[in-house]
């Protein structure tokens, strides 16, 4: 008798925590629209009001979200006022179900040192949009008593004729002036290429100088290597600077890196850091100028 007592003690007890716990958070989620298209992009709000002590996490990509298909997850900083602190997210939505209405109902999370509990939103209703209007009870046509002329057969054999000769034609071409075309397309691929870099160079150099700050140094510098391990087919972005400097034999490449590092790492500007900026972008265009000289040398 005093085992059963104490069971339905122990239970009261757990029942009355759980309650007193649900109680302390609010959980809310619906959409901005009413209804929607197939496949259309729709936001879901999902809100979470708790007290103090509460550790809760909103699900992610992982969390099934049927039959809706997640594209994005959108979140915001929370607000504590007094003893409760609103989080929120808008997750954004695709239906491709073909039911009238689809429900969707997201939960959070309450985790603890060796568990978690889940509280459910409500559940959320979206009405399918159709975009066909539906077929009047009783057609109505239209009598058109106009001639119409009938297409005549077309001609398949004249048709094939002429594509064996474009392909003839085309095969003629590339055998006599296929390394031509291809040397000629490769140099105005590699111009477009360095006119693009030349382009990013300058609105960089442009926020670099206006703003020598770590983000516009690294701007600059990831740029640089990038474009120059395109034309080296090198790993420009892993090397260290002694590297750099080794493979293109170029020592002084080195105060030049160090110029433009300093404002990065200790956020200091020196005199020379413009033409350091100078100095990268000239070995840039040098090496292109090298780059098309071998190509036209091989012709």
């Amino acid at each position: 008798m005093d085992k059963l007592r104490l069971f339905f003690t122990f239970l009261g007890f757990f029942t009355i925590c759980t309650l007193s716990k649900a109680q302390d958070i609010e959980v809310q989620g619906y959409f901005m629209k009413d209804s929607a298209k197939i496949g259309e992009r729709v936001p879901y709000v999902l809100k979470a009001k708790y007290s103090k002590g509460m550790n809760i996490i909103f699900p992610d990509s992982l969390y099934d979200y049927s039959p809706f298909v997640l594209l994005e997850k959108q979140t915001f900083m929370s607000q504590t006022k007094g003893d409760f602190t609103l989080d929120s997210a808008v997750y954004y939505v695709s239906n491709f179900s073909l039911e009238s209405k689809s429900s969707l109902s997201v939960p959070v999370y309450d985790v603890m040192k060796y568990d978690s509990t889940t509280y459910q939103s409500n559940e959320a209703s979206l009405a399918l949009q159709l975009t066909i209007n539906p077929l009047p009870e009783q057609l109505a046509f239209r009598d058109n008593n106009v001639y119409q002329e009938i297409p005549k057969a077309f001609n398949f054999p004249l048709l094939i004729a002429i594509l064996l000769a474009l392909v003839l034609m085309s095969i003629i071409v590339f055998f006599v002036f296929g390394k031509a075309i291809t040397k000629a397309f490769n140099s105005y691929r590699e111009k477009r290429k360095y006119n693009r870099f030349i382009k990013k160079w300058k609105n960089a150099e442009v926020r670099f100088v206006s703003n020598p700050n770590m983000d516009s140094a690294d701007e600059l510098l990831g740029l640089w290597k990038t474009y120059m391990e395109h034309l080296n087919n090198k790993p420009f972005r892993e090397w260290t600077t002694v590297e750099i400097a080794n493979f293109l034999d170029n020592k002084a490449i080195i105060k030049d890196f160090r110029e433009i590092e300093m404002i990065i790492y200790a956020g200091k500007q020196s005199s020379d850091v413009s033409q350091a900026v100078h100095n990268l972008k000239e070995i840039c265009a040098d090496t292109y100028q090298q780059k098309i000289i071998d190509k036209d040398e091989r012709k």
